[in-house]
């Protein structure tokens, strides 16, 4: 009996070890936390608050400031040609030479008859003063002093005439000799020496283009022009004019220009600005990029571009809090500067922002602000 009561009570004393494994033990390691996840690496850049500048930023062409195309007021021989295709010239400089041996003789001829008909004139005078003596003292008719005066007013019109054709062809003659009306570039040259010029014809011997000063052409939006004509009216603004692949060092200009009429099909309006253009970089047809500084921008709270992202309640950022913790935070964007856009509301100096990383991020995640990634 002893031996079966023995049996009874170990059998009950390992069902109860047993049972107390079976639902202690499980309960006691569920009482440990999970470690916590690793921070998620991430680029942050800092708000910063500076002076921006206002501007508008478009695409220009260059244009001549003046373009002269040459042409002959007079047909002829060509026999001299003073210059080059792409040369530079000053205003005044001799280009061309028309034969002028013809009306070099026609000058003569009219400066002969000139000379004839004043001597024809001074006697016809001299007679109408002799005429008028006797006619007083009546040794001859009215008649004949009237034919006499008659003469000799005859004569001195030939004589104002001879002189109008004295002074044409003289004229005439100078357009034998073309020079250059403009200073300024070359072009293609067309007429070449020997060839037979007609005067006034379809195409011209030769195109000037005016490069210093040079404008520049755009057109800006309508909504713009009000802030454009305000900041004109107050002074001068500044126009820089961006060659591609020269960014580092744009021509600066003055705006010059407003078009009197808005382009109803595109709703711009066409602007010019003038640049003295010492180096010659500005080309007529080129295009560039043109930014119209208008005015400047105090303490205005920028931040990097790639921080601001669109979500379904608008565009926010990550914030990093001192804890390098993240933080959601919605924001206002205003107009973008240089990869950086303006912040209106949301963001204040010396923040720092998350700009690399946000698709693995939560708030209150832990982050590590690497200096790439």
């Amino acid at each position: 009996m002893k031996c079966q009561r023995y049996k009874i009570i170990n059998t009950l004393l390992i069902s109860g070890i047993t049972f107390l494994l079976i639902n202690f033990l499980p309960s006691c390691s569920s009482d440990k936390k999970p470690p916590p996840p690793p921070p998620v690496p991430v680029l942050a850049a800092t708000v910063t608050e500076k002076t921006v500048p206002i501007e508008l930023k478009v695409i220009g062409n260059v244009e001549a400031f003046s373009t002269v195309s040459i042409k002959s007021r007079l047909s002829g021989q060509l026999v001299q040609v003073n210059l080059k295709e792409g040369q530079d010239v000053k205003q005044g400089d001799l280009l061309f030479v028309i034969d002028p041996r013809p009306y070099e003789a026609a000058l003569r001829q009219v400066e002969a008859n000139l000379a004839r008909d004043k001597a024809l004139a001074s006697k016809a005078q001299a007679d109408a003063r002799r005429y008028a003596e006797l006619i007083r003292k009546q040794f001859v008719s009215q008649q004949d002093y009237d034919q006499a005066k008659a003469t000799a007013e005859s004569l001195g019109a030939t004589v104002n005439a001879d002189e109008v054709a004295v002074q044409t062809a003289r004229l005439n003659l100078s357009y034998c000799y073309i020079k250059a009306p403009i200073s300024g570039r070359t072009g293609s040259l067309i007429a070449q020496q020997g060839n037979m010029i007609k005067d006034n014809a379809d195409t011209a011997m030769v195109v000037i283009n005016q490069i210093q000063p040079i404008y520049v052409s755009f057109a800006i939006p309508e909504q713009d022009l009000a802030a454009v004509r305000k900041f004109m009216a107050a002074g001068t603004i500044k126009v820089e004019a961006i060659i591609a692949g020269q960014e580092n060092t744009p021509e600066v200009g003055i705006f010059s220009f407003i078009d009197n009429t808005v382009d109803k099909t595109t709703g711009t309006i066409l602007c010019k600005a003038t640049f003295a253009n010492d180096s010659k970089r500005l080309w007529p047809g080129l295009f560039i990029n043109v930014v119209v500084q208008l005015s400047t921008q105090p303490n205005a709270i920028l931040v990097s571009s790639q921080a601001v992202q669109t979500s379904q309640e608008g565009q926010i950022v990550f914030v990093v809090k001192p804890d390098l913790t993240v933080e959601i935070r919605p924001v206002e964007v205003g107009r973008p500067i240089n990869g950086e856009v303006i912040i209106t509301k949301g963001l204040q100096p010396g923040e720092r922002v998350v700009t690399d990383g946000q698709l693995r991020l939560v708030p209150g995640a832990k982050v590590e602000v690497k200096t790439g990634l």
